[in-house]
């Protein structure tokens, strides 16, 4: 074993990955119309994308079709020593197979050839030339180009995965542009990361409804009414409306009163019979229950409030949500 010093472990780190960088360069002057003609296959699939590969190829494979199924794409990777012992049955009529070899010569696709034509399936090949069977037997060879492997031996797949799977970004990426894909399509993919959180959880999710008995009193109470239905409600302010509390009357808003109306409220020599119409905070911050729960919290942060009512386009009242109903959600 050699003993390389802290220069020499970054001057081969530094080599590798520029050997990879003449790589990409390299993939990039091998895009022309096959690439376009393959998104466009891809467009029309009225299937599943499958991806194939062996070794290294399959675990890029698995990463492409992840990538494909997370932006829009339906597809899933196929193993093609497996597809030759039963698993060929997940590839039926209208789908589209894209089979990687770097070589261009895995046996275990070889195999599969005949009888993806005989099913008539789009082949999109990805190798890093034309010269073996499998770009040969391929409607649409997709090549990388004769660049050198990262590795000092010339063998582990190193510069040619990598360009593989930037190949394999740039057909998603093309895919997401023409298909319109949206961060909310995004979303729904990924609901239960935090950008799932983000996109997909709306107010009406997480705000508490006027089934739990919310804090409401007419704008006729006293002050002393408020502070006790206030308290009990435990949300930290009371709304106040013109109709009566009772679950299904119209419960039209007029105001709310919190904590810091109370305290103004103080300073100005209020008493517990003052009538809370005359200390309520008018016209309240309000939303609406189909809003992004990521986006309410951005109104209370820029409002510097901790809870926001919920009104329907009649103004009245269908829920509360709090800073800390959002914060616990995990919405950020």
């Amino acid at each position: 074993m050699t003993n390389l010093s802290d220069d020499q472990f970054i001057e081969t780190a530094v080599n590798a990955i520029q050997t990879e960088q003449a790589a990409l360069s390299l993939l990039i002057e091998q895009l022309d119309n096959r690439f376009a003609r393959a998104c466009e296959t891809i467009l029309q699939c009225e299937g599943r994308v499958v991806v194939t590969g062996m070794g290294k190829s399959g675990l890029i494979g698995r990463k492409m079709a992840a990538t494909f199924a997370s932006t829009g794409t339906p597809a899933f990777f196929m193993h093609p020593g497996e597809a030759g012992h039963g698993d060929l049955g997940m590839l039926v009529k209208g789908d589209v197979l894209i089979a990687i070899s770097n070589s261009g010569e895995s046996d275990e696709i070889k195999t599969l050839l005949p009888v993806v034509k005989r099913l008539e399936i789009p082949l999109i090949s990805i190798s890093r030339d034309k010269r073996g069977i499998l770009p040969k037997s391929a409607d649409i060879a997709l090549t990388l180009g004769q660049s050198d492997e990262a590795c000092p031996l010339g063998l582990a797949p190193t510069s040619s995965t990598t360009a593989t799977l930037a190949l394999g970004d740039a057909l998603a990426v093309a895919l997401v542009h023409a298909r319109g894909f949206t961060s909310e399509d995004f979303a729904l993919s990924h609901p239960a990361g935090a950008l799932g959180r983000q996109l997909l959880m709306r107010v009406e999710d997480l705000m508490h409804p006027l089934s739990e008995s919310l804090p409401i009193v007419q704008s006729t109470a006293a002050l002393h009414e408020a502070l006790f239905t206030m308290t009990s409600g435990r949300l930290g302010m009371t709304v106040i409306v013109e109709g009566d509390n009772s679950v299904g009357s119209s419960n039209k808003v007029v105001g709310v009163f919190t904590d810091g109306d109370l305290r103004r409220g103080l300073e100005k020599g209020i008493d517990l019979a003052t009538t809370i119409s005359d200390v309520m905070t008018k016209s309240p911050q309000s939303v609406n229950k189909n809003m992004r729960a990521s986006d309410a919290l951005s109104v209370m942060n820029e409002k510097s409030i901790n809870q926001l009512l919920i009104l329907d386009e009649d103004q009245s009242l269908e829920g509360i949500i709090t800073v800390h109903d959002l914060l616990q959600a995990g919405v950020k």
